[in-house]
């Protein structure tokens, strides 16, 4: 039987991503068959997709996929036919430290991802998805929803009453303002557009800059925070955004490093990283166990996902022009 997938054609760029019908597979004794629903875009997908991280020709590609157990191997008793099932970023890394942070078993770069109406994935590459959550909603969850509650409940140890810093309007940002919100702690939120600013508010922001009128917004948030810096920052720039994170962080604070969009290399004030003795820590996304503490978070507070806008697979490339534009406020879906 034949399905639907989109193929990544190399050199990969938006217009080499095409419609191609494949084999639907047939399960392993450990692998469940998936009807695939939904996934949904990250910067990881997008860098995939234009050939800013190379795989191979022919990959399907998109890590993030939600969707209906159709088919289970004989050894598989954790799922059953019927069940709604979300896939995780890094297939193989099931709880504890990852040891290997290549992008080999991450769905859509160095395995076939989530482009397709029928997906095989092994058993422990899957959780359930969380009540109440629709396909579209699930999806959104296992790269920036993971992302942010490792950035902040995981390496952060995020208290109530403390102060979190979050840049922009993007999946991870969002995520991590809902997170910090539902923990009882303070946010100052950043954007470069008034409009989006306004959105943030509503959502729950305690304090907003304006990055483009306010280019030392550090300082700001430093002062705005009221102890001299913020507890946490969700650095999602990288080298273009870090110096003025480590200016708004307190002595002693965290900064979660979770983005490179303004770069891969560039200066950074280490003296002042000694000096106010910074945790930096670097992350990708987390484990399946993360996941799972997300989902069980999720259900408790009552979080949902913002999504802007969902495409058809069909239309996956427009899917990431529009992304490209950044005019999106949260999550760019794909319903399949």
């Amino acid at each position: 039987m034949k399905t639907d997938a989109i193929r990544i054609k190399n050199p990969a760029t938006l217009d080499s991503l095409h419609l191609a019908a494949v084999e639907v597979p047939e399960p392993g004794p450990r692998d469940v068959l998936i009807r695939v629903r939904a996934s949904s875009l990250n910067y990881h997908d997008y860098l995939v997709v234009t050939g800013g991280l190379r795989s191979e020709d022919g990959r399907i590609p998109m890590s993030d996929g939600a969707g209906e157990v159709v088919a289970v191997g004989s050894a598989v008793d954790e799922f059953a036919v019927g069940d709604h099932v979300l896939g995780t970023f890094f297939t193989n890394w099931q709880d504890g430290t990852l040891l290997d942070g290549s992008f080999r078993p991450v769905p859509g770069d160095g395995c076939d991802g989530f482009a397709a109406r029928h997906v095989l994935m092994p058993a422990y590459a899957l959780t359930r998805m969380p009540t109440g959550y629709d396909f579209v909603q699930a999806a959104t969850l296992p790269c920036a929803g993971v992302t942010a509650w490792r950035a902040l409940m995981v390496n952060g140890r995020l208290k109530a009453g403390e102060t979190v810093l979050v840049q922009g309007t993007g999946g991870v940002s969002i995520f991590a303002l809902q997170l910090a919100k539902a923990a009882g702690a303070t946010v100052i939120a950043t954007s470069s557009s008034d409009e989006k600013l306004a959105r943030l508010k509503a959502l729950g922001a305690d304090h907003l800059i304006n990055y483009r009128t306010t280019p030392e917004w550090g300082a700001t948030a430093a002062a705005l925070s009221g102890k001299g810096g913020v507890d946490h920052v969700v650095e999602v720039g990288g080298v273009g955004t870090l110096s003025q994170s480590i200016v708004a962080t307190r002595n002693g604070g965290h900064i979660a490093l979770i983005g490179a969009l303004t770069g891969r290399e560039g200066p950074v004030p280490t003296a002042l990283i000694m000096r106010k003795q910074i945790r930096l820590i670097g992350l990708t996304v987390g484990s399946r166990a993360h996941q799972l503490e997300l989902i069980r978070a999720v259900e408790a507070t009552g979080i949902l996902p913002v999504i802007d806008r969902s495409f058809p697979l069909e239309e996956l490339a427009d899917a990431f022009r529009y992304q490209e534009t950044g005019r999106h406020f949260g999550k760019i879906c794909i319903t399949i």
